[in-house]
C-alpha cells in the first residue's frame, strides 16, 4: 500500500496531534471555583462517555479522515497508450478565380465551408491547412486539436489579397515538408483546378515523394465571372468579362497518384466519400503514446471509520442527575448553565435592568429608559420596547429602522409595530410612507384610531396636491402674462424702425451678404484642395495594403517552381 498525498499525512498529523494535546491538557473553568464534590453534584453526567474517552474518540476519527484526505492506494501500475492516426493536409485555391459566383455566395467560401466540414467529420486524423495561390501559405502544422483549427478557419481573412495564379506544385512541396516523417502523405486540394492543361510535373513530383493526391472540384461546368470586391468584375486584356469553369484537367494528377477526384456537392457525400478512401487505403500511424498510472483506491474505508467514531462520539445523550430534592437540583442546574455562556451569563442581570427601564420610561425619561433597553439582550420585546423609547425621543428615523427588525409570528406585535411605524412616518412628514403603513395595520387588524390616523393622512395629502396644482396654475398665468408682454414690446419695436432703419438694415444685409459668399468660396477652395489631398493619401495607403498579402497567421513558403500563368486570375 502507498499514498498518492504523502505530504497530507505530515502537514496534518503534527497540527492534529498538538491539537488532542491541548485539548486532554486543558483544565476545566469550573475546577478553579467549585470543588470536585460540588461539580459532581453539578455536572450533567454522561452515561456512555467521560469527557477524555469522547476527546480521544473524536480525535482518533480525526486520524482516520487525514489518512483518507492522503489517498492511500494498492496495486499501482504503469500502463503506455499509444495513439494511432491518419495524416491529412487540406489545401484551399485561394486565387481569384475561386471569387467566382457559380458557388453561393462564391467559390472561397464555399471551400472554407467544406474545409469546416472535413475538420468536424474526420476521425483519428491529424490535420494540417495551408492556403495557396501563385505561392502556398502555411496556417497551421499537423494538429489533432481541431478547437483552435476552426477558430483559425472561421476568422481567416478570404479577402486578402493574394498573388495570381494556381501553383500546384508548390503545395505539393509544401505538403512533402509538413509531412516528411509520416508514413502516407495525403493530400486533399479544395479547388477549381485553375486554368493549367499538363500537370506532368506535379505527378512526377507526387509519385516520386509518395503523395496521394484528392481533389475536390469546386466550380460548376458552366463557370461564372469573377465579381472583385470594389464590385466590377473581373476582365482580360481586351476588356472582355472572364468567365471560368471547372478545369477537369487536374482530374488526372489525382486519378495518377493513388488519390481520388469527385465533384462538389450539396451536402457532404463528397467529403465523406474522400475520408472514408483515406481510412481504407491508409496506414494509421504512430503519432505520440502517454503514460497513465492505475490503482485500487483504499481511502473510503478510512474515511468510512472516521465518519463512524465521530458519530459514535457524538451520539451519546446527555443524562442530568436528580437528587431527592427535585427543585433544588433543578435550581442549581439553572444556576451552572447561567455561567456557560457569556450570553445567559450577562441575563442574570436583565430583571434589574428591565425593572430601570420601565421605570424610566413611565417617569418620561425616555434617553435613559433608551440607555438601559439597549444593555438587554437582544429580543423582540426588547426591540420593541426601545424603538418606543426611541420614538418619544423624537428620534423618528431611528425608531423606523427598530420597528422594521422585530420579526414575529405575534398578530398583535405586528400590529402595534405597523401602527407606530405610521405615527412615525408622519411626525417626519413623510405621509405617503405613513399611509402604507397605517394600510398594512388594517389589514392585520381593524381599529378605530388607526383608521383615524389614515384619515387624516388622506386629508392632508389631498390638501398638498391641491396646494401643488394651485402653484401650477398660478406659475402658468405667470409664463403666459410674461409671454403676452414680450409680444406686445416686440410689436411696438417693429413700429418705432424708422425709414432710415430700415435703408440701414437693407445696406447691413447686402454687405453681410458679400462676407458670406467671399467666405463660401474660400470655404470650397479649401475643400478642393483637402479632397486632392485626401485621395491622394487614399492611394498611398491602398497601394501599401496590396503589398501585404496575407494575414499575419500565415506562412509563406517560397516554391522552387514559379507558375509561369499571365492570367490576371
Amino acid at each position: 500500500m502507498s499514498f498518492i498525498y504523502t505530504n497530507v499525512l505530515f502537514l496534518m498529523l503534527i497540527p492534529a496531534l498538538l491539537l488532542m494535546f491541548l485539548l486532554i491538557s486543558k483544565r476545566n473553568n469550573f475546577e478553579q471555583y467549585f470543588s470536585k464534590e460540588a461539580l459532581d453534584k453539578l455536572s450533567v453526567s454522561n452515561q456512555y462517555f467521560s469527557k477524555k474517552a469522547r476527546n480521544i474518540t473524536l480525535f482518533i476519527s480525526l486520524i482516520f479522515m487525514i489518512i483518507a484526505l492522503a489517498r492511500p492506494v494498492t496495486n499501482e501500475k504503469e500502463q503506455r497508450v499509444k495513439q494511432e492516426l491518419n495524416t491529412l493536409l487540406v489545401a484551399i485555391d485561394v486565387s481569384k478565380s475561386m471569387l467566382a459566383t457559380d458557388l453561393y455566395p462564391n467559390r472561397l467560401d464555399f471551400a472554407t465551408k467544406k474545409l469546416l466540414s472535413i475538420i468536424e467529420n474526420s476521425k483519428d486524423t491529424a490535420i494540417a491547412v495551408i492556403l495557396f495561390a501563385k505561392s502556398s501559405f502555411i496556417l497551421s502544422p499537423l494538429t489533432e486539436d481541431f478547437h483552435s483549427l476552426k477558430i483559425l478557419v472561421e476568422n481567416l481573412d478570404t479577402g486578402a489579397n493574394f498573388d495570381n495564379g494556381t501553383n500546384i506544385y508548390s503545395t505539393l512541396e509544401v505538403t512533402n515538408k509538413l509531412l516528411k516523417n509520416s508514413a502516407n502523405k495525403n493530400l486533399l486540394l479544395l479547388t477549381d483546378g485553375g486554368d493549367k492543361k499538363d500537370f506532368e510535373k506535379e505527378i512526377d513530383f507526387a509519385k516520386e515523394n509518395k503523395i496521394n493526391v484528392y481533389t475536390i472540384a469546386l466550380a460548376s461546368k458552366e463557370g461564372s465571372a469573377i465579381k472583385l470586391q470594389d464590385g466590377n468584375f473581373l476582365t482580360n486584356k481586351n476588356g472582355d468579362i472572364v468567365t471560368l469553369s471547372v478545369n477537369e484537367n487536374i482530374k488526372k494528377l489525382a486519378l495518377s497518384t493513388n488519390g481520388g477526384y469527385i465533384n462538389y456537392s450539396i451536402n457532404n457525400s463528397d467529403i465523406n466519400a474522400i475520408l472514408n478512401d483515406i481510412l481504407k487505403t491508409s496506414k494509421k500511424e504512430n503519432i505520440q503514446s502517454k503514460k497513465y498510472k492505475t490503482y485500487t483506491e483504499l481511502f473510503y474505508y478510512p474515511l468510512a471509520i472516521g465518519i463512524f467514531l465521530l458519530l459514535l462520539a457524538f451520539s451519546s445523550l446527555p443524562k442530568i442527575r436528580f437528587s431527592r430534592n427535585k427543585s433544588n437540583s433543578l435550581f442549581l442546574v439553572l444556576f451552572v448553565s447561567l455561567f456557560l455562556t457569556n450570553d445567559t451569563y450577562a441575563s442574570i442581570f436583565d430583571f434589574q435592568t428591565i425593572e430601570q427601564a420601565n421605570a424610566d420610561y413611565k417617569a418620561k425619561e425616555y434617553q435613559n429608559a433608551t440607555k438601559e433597553y439597549s444593555k438587554l439582550s437582544s429580543s423582540k420585546e426588547q426591540q420593541y420596547n426601545l424603538a418606543n423609547s426611541l420614538y418619544k425621543e423624537n428620534k423618528y428615523k431611528e425608531a423606523i429602522e427598530k420597528y422594521k427588525n422585530i420579526k414575529s409570528e405575534d398578530r398583535n406585535l405586528n400590529f402595534n409595530k405597523l401602527h407606530n411605524i405610521g405615527n412615525a412616518y408622519a411626525k417626519s412628514n413623510d405621509l405617503q410612507n405613513a399611509k402604507k403603513s397605517y394600510e398594512e395595520a388594517l389589514k392585520i387588524k381593524n381599529d378605530k384610531q388607526t383608521q383615524e390616523n389614515l384619515d387624516t393622512v388622506n386629508k392632508a395629502l389631498e390638501k398638498k396636491e391641491k396646494k401643488k396644482k394651485d402653484q401650477k396654475g398660478q406659475k402658468k398665468n405667470k409664463e403666459k402674462k410674461q409671454e403676452k408682454k414680450k409680444k406686445e414690446d416686440k410689436k411696438q419695436e417693429k413700429s418705432n424702425d424708422s425709414k432710415e432703419n430700415k435703408k440701414n438694415k437693407k445696406e447691413n444685409k447686402k454687405k453681410d451678404a458679400e462676407k458670406k459668399e467671399h467666405k463660401e468660396k474660400k470655404k470650397s477652395d479649401q475643400k478642393i484642395n483637402k479632397k486632392e489631398m485626401s485621395d491622394k493619401e487614399e492611394n498611398r495607403w491602398l497601394k501599401q495594403l496590396e503589398k501585404k498579402k496575407a494575414n499575419s497567421l500565415l506562412k509563406k513558403i517560397e516554391s522552387s517552381q514559379e507558375d509561369d500563368s499571365i492570367n490576371p486570375w
